[in-house]
């Protein structure tokens, strides 16, 4: 089917009270085999790609790709911009064929982070783009992006935010990190019921890879709506590519790892499809 924004997806899950799934992809075969899992387990799902990722090839390619495969899916894929590091990235994004953007100006003060939002904001709904936003700041690197402390959201910040901004989607700061995490993660799972209370979008979860499932599933009970996952898919390609080529070295053509990445990422998706618990809600 084509690809969808993330809007209605976003909001059926707030309502249903499960998670979307969301799959940072850094090439066509993670692109197919995230859908492929979500296929299987007839799941919406989310394919995103960070302002890095584009850098490396570029907004156009991987859109051309997304839809490409989405096309030939059953199930609803949505395009989103993860970590759009400006006002132009947004707006290039859409205009290339993302159905979904973030613009996260988390670094900025809040005044800033209204400001620049409330402009992509303003330019995605005239296109009835949905756009995320970040409050706080998530720790940890990944990609070109690096926090080195964690500011967690405020409560009452978050309520005026949203207010302000118009935003259809928020990623709060609860103690996750992007990457993998050095020693175990402290959550602060209480902000996450408070906000959620308050605030009446879609709340997102970022730096899920490391998190054990039985977290993610309680921040998901809690109020989570879409949780992030890209660092643990990028081990599990490239893990699988090794193993490849330490069993078979004289392994030459590019499909054959293509083809073990793809099997790797594939599994890795279903699982955390399941802990989101958005298996079998696909319309």
């Amino acid at each position: 089917m084509p690809l969808v924004n993330s809007k209605k997806m976003l909001e059926d899950a707030r309502k249903g009270g499960y998670a979307i799934g969301a799959f940072n992809a850094e090439n066509m075969e993670m692109v197919k085999a995230i859908i492929a899992a979500a296929e299987e387990l007839k799941a919406p799902v989310m394919i995103q790609t960070t302002s890095s990722t584009i850098k490396y090839a570029c907004a156009a390619t991987y859109a051309g790709i997304v839809k490409a495969e989405a096309e030939r899916a059953s199930v609803p894929v949505c395009l989103h911009l993860d970590h759009g590091n400006s006002y132009e990235l947004a707006v290039e994004c859409i205009e290339k064929g993302y159905t979904s953007v973030m613009m996260d100006g988390s670094k900025e003060v809040f005044e800033k982070n209204v400001e620049v939002t409330k402009k992509v904001v303003d330019y995605a709904h005239e296109r009835n783009i949905p756009v995320e936003a970040e409050l706080g700041k998530v720790g940890g690197k990944e990609d070109e992006l690096e926090v080195k402390d964690d500011i967690y959201t405020d409560v009452d910040e978050a309520v005026a935010f949203v207010e302000q901004t118009g935003v259809d989607s928020l990623a709060i700061a609860i103690g996750t990190a992007h990457g993998f995490y050095k020693g175990t993660p402290v959550l602060d799972k209480e902000r996450l019921s408070d906000i959620a209370k308050v605030v009446s979008i879609p709340l997102v979860l970022h730096g899920a890879s490391g998190i054990s499932d039985e977290e993610v599933k309680d921040c998901v009970r809690r109020g989570i709506s879409k949780v992030n996952f890209a660092t643990e898919l990028r081990q599990a390609f490239t893990d699988a590519c090794k193993k490849l080529n330490a069993e078979a070295p004289d392994t030459f053509d590019p499909k054959a790892f293509g083809k073990v990445g793809m099997a790797a990422v594939t599994e890795l998706v279903k699982n955390r499809i399941v802990v989101c618990g958005c298996a079998g809600k696909a319309e």
